[in-house]
């Protein structure tokens, strides 16, 4: 029988305790209804992507699972008809300065190479049949091999750049990209509409391959010091590499950090970068990967929102042990803030935590026995490994939160989110590399313009990269 059918009159046929059931069985049915409607109204909504709707593809996230779409057959970049963008030569009446540069020797044989400078110049390889290695000159510094199609060409001066760019336009195109967090695209709209340099978004990636280059032997050098350090601050948040997941890290030293993206979050990245010689301290959060690392300093700003959420629970069980671990958890935070400030001493500061760590610990104890199933795994956890709760009571100079990578982090994550990842490993090096760049810069109150300029400068000199290591 539908539920039209069941009527007032239908009702009070019934025996009163029986129309005292059905009207209470009515109005259930009735909120439920009512609340599968709004559910259904809350699913159309939820269904609605940047795919299939108005919604900015900024809402979705970048490891969000996306609709299957035919591959396109085409190739990556501009297809066969596009116009060309190139910059024209400067007249040579605007230079400074005009030197003649000649291979010295035949690319293909080493030979030398005899002759002389004309409109049209043949050079003569003395070792090579004159049919296969006469060179004519293409327009200054450009040698071609008449048969072989090959190039012979002079080596530029020392500084000369190997385009139209310059070490401060390169190092300040980079900064657009990564500092500024512009696209490829308004970062040669605005080059060429404020400072009426010609470029496109294909100059800008060129750019950007000759600063990763620039400053990749410093980058290496940071890297290479991550296993001496006594505690590093280490993190990760997704991203993307072209439709791959991927992760970005960060690891903060005392005096530099280190950016690192690649398409795993497993342990072998800490292998690689902090590998068996670490013997420091690393603050981190509580995921699994971080357990190789021996000595951990747990982050307590990560507990407390655990411990909200134990809070916020239905269960009366859960909400209560969250109540007794938050009023503790504050206390601890009192004390390190007046220990920080200086209010109190080290030593008062240590006094303090003692009876708050025993509070903790004998709280822990009572959720891992408790069996409720929602508390005995953490609280197991906690348990078990608490001494990574209170490592920086034990040892000065420890932070009990792990801010220090969550604040380096946050540029990054910005970022990802303007460009929803990158779309090549060299995106990634050039990302993982100026983003090293900016934060070690910041710690070291280095001015980045001036670094990254002098580090393309000597790029183009072919002379070592200049060192981010701290000055001693």
């Amino acid at each position: 029988m539908s539920l039209d059918r069941i009527t007032e009159a239908l009702i009070a046929r019934q025996p009163p305790e029986a129309q005292a059931i059905i009207r209470v069985l009515l109005a259930q049915i009735a909120a439920l209804q009512a609340e599968v409607a709004t559910l259904k109204s809350e699913v159309a909504r939820l269904k609605k992507t940047p795919q299939n709707s108005s919604l900015p593809p900024s809402t979705q996230h970048p490891h969000a699972r996306l609709p299957r779409q035919h591959k396109s057959q085409k190739k990556r970049g501009g297809q066969p008809g596009h116009a060309q963008h190139q910059r024209p030569l400067i007249p040579t009446k605007q230079c400074d300065d005009v030197q003649s540069l000649k291979p010295a020797e035949c690319r293909r044989c080493g030979g030398e190479l005899s002759g002389s400078d004309r409109s049209r110049c043949d050079i003569k390889c003395g070792n090579c049949p004159r049919s296969s290695h006469t060179l004519q000159n293409t327009g200054g510094i450009d040698w071609r091999v008449g048969v072989a199609a090959k190039r012979s060409c002079a080596e530029l001066p020392p500084g000369v750049p190997l385009g139209q760019s310059g070490p401060r336009l390169v190092a300040f195109t980079a900064l657009l990209m990564a500092y500024f967090r512009q696209s490829k695209r308004r970062t040669a709209l605005f080059l060429e509409a404020i400072l009426n340099q010609p470029c496109c978004p294909a100059l800008t990636v060129k750019m950007q391959t000759q600063v990763t280059a620039a400053v990749r032997g410093a980058y290496e050098e940071l890297a290479a010091q991550l296993p001496s350090e006594g505690q590093l601050s280490i993190d990760e948040s997704p991203t993307k590499e072209q439709t791959s997941k991927a992760w970005l890290w960060v690891f903060v030293a005392r005096s530099f950090t280190v950016f690192a993206l690649r398409t795993t979050r497993a342990a072998t990245v800490l292998d690689r970068l902090v590998t068996i010689a670490f013997g420091g301290i690393v603050n981190c959060d509580r995921a699994k990967m971080y357990w190789q690392c021996g000595r951990l300093q747990w982050c307590w700003a990560h507990l407390k929102r655990d411990f909200q959420a134990l809070i916020d629970a239905d269960d009366g069980q859960a909400k209560r042990l969250g109540h007794d671990l938050m009023r503790p958890t504050c206390e601890l935070f009192r004390h390190w803030s007046r220990c920080r400030d200086g209010t109190i001493t080290r030593l008062g500061f240590e006094r303090s935590v003692q009876p708050i760590r025993r509070e903790v610990d004998g709280l822990l104890l009572r959720g891992m026995c408790c069996g409720n199933e929602r508390l005995v795994g953490m609280c197991r956890e906690l348990y078990d490994h608490r001494a990574w709760l209170w490592t920086f009571v034990d040892h000065a100079g420890i932070e009990p939160t792990n801010n220090l990578s969550e604040r380096a982090l946050r540029h990054g994550v910005i970022w990802r989110k303007l460009s929803f990842g990158t779309q090549s490993a060299g995106g990634s090096r050039f990302v993982e590399t100026m983003l090293t760049v900016i934060e070690t810069c910041r710690q070291q109150r280095r001015p980045v313009f001036g670094y990254l300029t002098e580090a393309v400068a000597a790029h183009f000199q072919r002379t070592p990269c200049p060192s981010l290591l701290p000055r001693v």
